[in-house]
């Protein structure tokens, strides 16, 4: 018989690996705003986020919908650190002036460098590697208000070319590694130990040896 060496927790968090995105939205007063986030998914052309009801970004993604979903690399665990602490919302909400303090201006904050996009208003972060223009197209309440899950139709990606498998428009999976944001610590991915039967990269792999 299995012995089930499982326990029962209750952990205060559950950020059981996910990537960390940054968002640049634009604020009201036509200036941007640089958030990063660590509860983000992808299906097609959508990319669904998990936001804070009384965020900045949520201000911003209800009046105007563009959005950069910028992808971090594990190179820039610290500009992202740099962030965390930092808030677009002024005056700053009550349920978070004991940890938040306002900053309009993040990019600098950050050390980070804006980017102009192609089809949406907000810039780019430059030292991304992945970055997606995007519009928001459905916002939902969740968590008795605390939080939205926002839908976002991708409209162009960007991708450095160092990421890109030569002659295609595929990301190189055994080069670009995303940022992973794991029970609030960073890390990378490990090495690969094996693709998935739909990978296109391990196909073009297979008939080029």
């Amino acid at each position: 018989m299995t012995t089930d060496t499982h326990r029962v927790i209750r952990p205060s968090i559950l950020y059981f690996g996910t990537p960390v995105v940054l968002l640049t939205t634009e604020n009201e007063d036509g200036t941007f705003n640089l958030a990063p986030i660590s509860s983000a998914w992808a299906l097609g052309q959508h990319v669904v986020l998990g936001l804070g009801g009384e965020s900045q970004t949520v201000r911003n993604l209800a009046a105007r919908p563009d959005v950069v979903i910028n992808l971090a690399s594990p190179d820039l665990w610290e500009q992202v650190e740099r962030l965390a602490p930092l808030t677009g919302a002024h005056p700053v909400p009550e349920s978070k002036r004991a940890v938040y303090r306002y900053e309009p201006d993040k990019f600098a904050a950050a050390g980070l460098t804006p980017y102009p996009s192609d089809l949406v208003r907000p810039p780019r972060v430059a030292e991304s590697p992945l970055q997606l223009e995007a519009r928001a197209v459905a916002m939902n309440p969740g968590g008795e208000g605390s939080f939205f899950s926002v839908e976002c139709e991708v409209v162009r990606v960007h991708a450095h070319e160092r990421i890109v498998v030569p002659g295609t428009d595929h990301v190189d999976p055994g080069v670009w590694s995303p940022l992973i944001y794991n029970f609030r610590h960073y890390h990378g991915l490990t090495p690969e130990v094996g693709h998935g039967f739909r990978s296109e990269t391990a196909k073009l792999a297979a008939r080029a040896g």
